[in-house]
C-alpha cells in the first residue's frame, strides 16, 4: 500500500453533457461535412467522408480497423433563379431557421461556404437550440410505437 500513498487521490464525478449540447454537436459535425463538401465542389473535386469500421479477417480471424467512404448528401440545390438555396437539416427533418423560413439563399459557392461556416458558429453558440429541439422531437416521434 505504500506505493498508492505516493499518489494524489481525488474523488471525481464525470460531467454528463446535456441533450441540447449533444444535439448541437451532432448538427455541428454534419455542418462540417457540408462545408467540406461545398469546398470540394467549388474546387471541382469529389468529397467522401470517412468512417472507421472494425472487420474480422476471414483467414486469420484477426480484427482490424478499416476506413470506409460514407455517403454525404448535399443540403443545397440551385433554384430556377440561378441562386443556390441551402436548407439546414437535422436527420431527415428540415429546420426552420426563422418562423416560416426554411431556406437560405446565396449567390454562389463562395458565399455558400461562408454562410455554412456562419450557420455552424450560430449552432455552436446555441442560437438554434429551440429549432433543433423541435426537429429532434419530430424525428423521435417517427420512431415511436403506434398504439392501437
Amino acid at each position: 500500500m505504500s506505493t498508492l500513498t505516493k499518489l494524489k487521490l481525488v474523488s471525481v464525478v464525470a460531467g454528463l453533457k446535456s441533450p441540447a449540447v449533444l444535439r448541437r454537436n451532432k448538427l455541428t459535425a454534419h455542418l462540417g461535412h457540408q462545408i467540406a463538401y461545398a469546398k470540394a465542389a467549388a474546387a471541382g473535386d469529389v468529397y467522401a467522408a470517412k468512417k472507421v469500421k472494425f472487420v474480422t479477417d476471414a483467414e486469420t480471424g484477426e480484427r482490424k480497423q478499416v476506413e470506409l467512404a460514407r455517403r454525404v448528401k448535399q443540403w443545397w440545390f440551385t433554384a430556377p433563379t440561378g441562386k443556390i438555396v441551402f436548407s439546414l437539416r437535422y436527420g431527415a427533418k428540415i429546420i426552420e431557421v426563422v418562423k416560416g423560413k426554411n431556406g437560405i439563399e446565396v449567390a454562389d459557392m463562395a458565399e455558400l461556404i461562408a454562410t455554412l461556416e456562419l450557420v455552424q458558429s450560430a449552432v455552436q453558440a446555441g442560437e438554434l437550440d429551440p429549432q433543433i429541439e423541435q426537429a429532434s422531437g419530430a424525428l423521435r416521434a417517427g420512431f415511436a410505437k403506434k398504439k392501437k
